[in-house]
């Protein structure tokens, strides 16, 4: 089974529970994971961030097999870099498209 994470608020707590509930899936030994992904935009980009609230929670789930995926286009509205975010996030083009890209590769989609 693959599922992807939506973080896209700003609400500290919201982005911890997100972070909290992929974690807990990763560890559930009953349920058979083949991936686990994270993707942010928005208000979400916080935890992603070098520094950011949450920032080592996503290094640690990271180096536990977690992907994190930022929008490039919240990094331009924001005016960050991809060298603003912790090491290991990937990029891609917009959140957005690849959401929509992993629903139809077969991802389950949740929003904490």
């Amino acid at each position: 089974m693959r599922t992807v994470f939506h973080l896209i608020t700003g609400e500290e707590a919201q982005q911890q529970t997100a972070l909290t509930v992929a974690e807990n899936l990763s560890n559930d030994e009953t349920v058979e994971m083949d991936d686990i992904a994270v993707v942010a935009q928005a208000e979400g980009i916080e935890p992603l961030t070098a520094g950011g609230d949450g920032s080592e929670t996503v290094a640690d789930l990271l180096a536990a097999g977690i992907s994190f995926k930022a929008c490039s286009n919240t990094l331009d509205t924001m005016d960050l870099s991809e060298s603003d975010l912790v090491d290991g996030v990937e990029t891609v083009s917009s959140g957005v498209g690849e959401l929509t890209r992993l629903q139809d590769d077969g991802y389950a989609y949740i929003r904490p």
